[in-house]
């Protein structure tokens, strides 16, 4: 059936719920708008006029297309070149969605996005719904089709694998800035100590390349392993810059509500490193350089107003 401009209006605005529930689901901005999309489509071809509550309608059919993905695509995780992280996104994002309550802000941190990974598709999907979105437990069994019994059992499960024995620290923008400005001094210092001092003793580091960009899939494990790693990753040469098309310039900046490092190139962002904060110190530190994960960051980064100079040039 053909929509008329006020059912257009109604999804639209219903779209950026529609993407921040896909990102946190998917941890791919590209994946969240395909499925935003295909759900458009659905929505298009409904009797929309017999669809009593539209919203509970259209997170069904996005929630249930978002699960048959994650299905998919872990089956492609296990052929994917490398480690596989999320896609990060810069502060400001309209797809990071609600940030009111320490869990939301919480639910689409880097580190809880690659906890997500561990989850199964349906833990993934209730414990989004409710800590994110705080669906009540009712409308999440009707979305999922299962009891609201399960849907508690399941969401005190998934807390529990989210929760992995660590407390992190929740940081606001300035201290987010303060950190990275650490972090960079002592990974440009040419030293290990300064850099070993900031990390946990369990500190590991990762990179996502995709295949694409030379990136380490075998975390560095232990503070001294991570602080050598970084201490040569932020030593300027003549090869990084050959590899990436010029002198990356290294911003502070927040990603995903926490502190984070991107290298820009020309406009084009080609590095995002986001530092896992804990109260003993830096406890992970996830590079991704894939660049099909860094396009909506280089568009974002495009349209904000950049007056601060480079902390450092690579």
């Amino acid at each position: 059936m053909a929509l008329i401009m006020s059912d257009v209006d109604r999804f639209e605005t219903a779209r950026p719920r529609l993407e921040a529930i896909a990102y946190r689901l998917l941890g791919s901005a590209s994946e969240a708008e395909d499925a935003v999309q295909e759900t458009f489509l659905r929505w298009q071809a409904a009797d929309v006029e017999r669809i009593e509550v539209p919203e509970a309608w259209l997170t069904k059919v996005l929630t249930n297309w978002c699960l048959n993905m994650l299905t998919s695509a872990r089956a492609r995780r296990e052929t994917y070149v490398g480690r596989w992280l999320p896609e990060p996104l810069l502060t400001g994002d309209p797809m990071l969605g609600p940030a009111d309550t320490a869990e939301q802000r919480e639910s689409v941190s880097y580190a809880v996005l690659v906890l997500l990974e561990r989850l199964s598709p349906g833990e993934r999907a209730v414990y989004v719904l409710r800590a994110a979105f705080d669906y009540p437990h009712r409308e999440i069994a009707e979305i999922l089709d299962i009891t609201e019994a399960a849907s508690q059992q399941i969401h005190h499960r998934a807390k529990k694998h989210i929760a992995d024995g660590k407390a992190r620290t929740e940081i606001d923008e300035v201290a987010a800035r303060r950190i990275v400005e650490e972090f960079l001094a002592a990974a440009t210092s040419g030293r290990t100590e300064p850099l070993v001092r900031l990390l946990t003793q369990d500190a590991v580091s990762v990179g996502d390349g995709g295949g694409k960009v030379l990136a380490r899939a075998k975390a560095f494990e232990g503070a001294l392993a991570v602080a050598t790693f970084m201490r040569g990753l932020f030593k300027p040469s003549a090869a990084k810059r050959a590899h990436v098309g010029g002198a990356p310039e290294i911003y502070a900046t927040t990603a995903n509500g926490g502190p984070a490092i991107v290298a820009v190139v020309d406009g084009r962002v080609v590095a995002i490193t986001c530092l896992e904060v804990t109260a003993e110190g830096i406890a992970a530190i996830r590079n991704q350089v894939n660049p099909d994960k860094l396009v909506r960051a280089t568009e974002q980064w495009a349209a904000a107003d950049h007056r601060e100079a480079p902390l450092h040039t690579l």
